[in-house]
């Protein structure tokens, strides 16, 4: 499921009991992300773009139906975007979890692309490889290691909260991983925009659906820079 759906009450349904509402939304952008240098699991801030970018998405979502929980990875960057959208929805406490961290990119982190390739070629050549099995030099993980800690992740977080809407604060390359779960027809999602909106519903029986995909209509509403770099299949 590609391209952008407009967010409107046929989006919004009602969550069913047997049915978890989960909007996943990526951090918002930081001096790295401006810079195009890779993050990985090095801890950058947001910049003042990405805290504008933050409240954008947070005054959007306290004006749609009640948030029940909001989840974050514990990195600063996606920890705060979660702290501003859970202070905008009236919900008290963000719940860190690691395992959504962004994919560690072992050799490469804080390093800018075209120094990666460079610098570190072998870990590099492993980073854009298209086996899902490749580990990176230096500690980091393949996109199946990946996978498997971000849609377990996610189906806990489901499991737990039935019938409710929960909002989910990650990274570029944990939604990816998590479109490649729920998407039946593999194809590239494109680039994911910082503070993006993509609404997942996983029901009893381990299945997942996409109901919305990439919205940045807060963004087109606010003015707010869109276009930070990340968020592609190389993204860290």
């Amino acid at each position: 499921m590609e391209g952008v759906l407009p967010q409107s009450e046929e989006n919004i349904n009602i969550v069913s009991l047997n049915c978890t509402e989960i909007i996943v939304i990526r951090h918002g952008e930081t001096e790295w992300n401006a810079e195009g240098r890779i993050q990985g699991h090095l801890d950058v801030e947001l910049n003042d773009i990405g805290r504008q970018q933050a409240h954008a998405v947070a005054d959007r979502l306290s004006r749609e139906p009640k948030i029940s929980v909001v989840y974050s990875s514990d990195l600063k960057r996606a920890f705060e975007t979660a702290e501003t959208i859970a202070s905008s929805c009236g919900v008290l406490e963000v719940v860190k979890d690691p395992d959504l961290r962004e994919r560690h990119l072992g050799d490469i982190q804080g390093l800018t692309v075209s120094e990666a390739s460079q610098k570190s070629p072998n870990a590099y050549k492993a980073m854009v490889s298209r086996r899902t099995d490749q580990e990176i030099p230096g500690g980091g993980e393949s996109l199946d290691q990946l996978f498997q800690r971000c849609t377990s992740s996610l189906q806990r977080i489901a499991e737990k909260h039935r019938g409710k809407r929960v909002v989910v604060v990650t990274h570029g390359g944990v939604i990816r991983a998590l479109h490649r779960r729920a998407s039946s027809n593999g194809r590239s999602v494109g680039k994911i925009t910082n503070t993006s909106i993509n609404i997942f519903h996983l029901s009893e029986g381990d299945h997942w659906t996409i109901k919305v995909w990439g919205d940045i209509s807060h963004l087109d509403k606010a003015g707010f820079l869109k276009s930070g770099f990340g968020g592609d299949r190389n993204s860290g």
